[in-house]
């Protein structure tokens, strides 16, 4: 059974750096496609960055440049380091995986963790 946690989330001042993490287990990250999401209060789940079974990278258009996806195969984690966070990047940051190549719907992914919020102060 998949299970997906996410972690790293919390208050960050404008301009400051967090680094997300997505513990898998039930499934191997270096064999799925991997992504990031993110919901803020009274708007819809949006694309932030992929990571594909061959380590390709995805990232929508608002964070290219500031945020990083990676992963750890051995810790069997996905990682979303974000940089020069601005105060329009709070959200609920959420991790998913799906079969295949990674997609910017959300409504592609099967898999979801509980999320993690962001916070960034003005």
């Amino acid at each position: 059974q998949v299970h997906l946690v996410e972690a790293g989330g919390g208050l960050v001042q404008t301009g400051g750096s967090l680094r997300l993490s997505c513990a898998a287990s039930g499934m191997s990250v270096s064999s799925y496609a991997m992504g990031w999401f993110r919901q803020a209060p009274g708007k819809e789940r949006e694309f932030v960055a992929a990571i594909s079974w061959s380590g390709s990278t995805f990232y929508d258009g608002f964070v290219k440049g500031r945020f990083i996806i990676s992963r750890d195969d051995v810790k069997n984690t996905v990682y979303l380091q974000m940089n020069s966070l601005k105060p329009e990047d709070t959200a609920v940051y959420y991790c998913a995986v799906r079969e295949g190549s990674p997609q910017a719907s959300s409504t592609s992914y099967p898999y979801w963790g509980q999320g993690t919020q962001v916070t960034v102060s003005s």
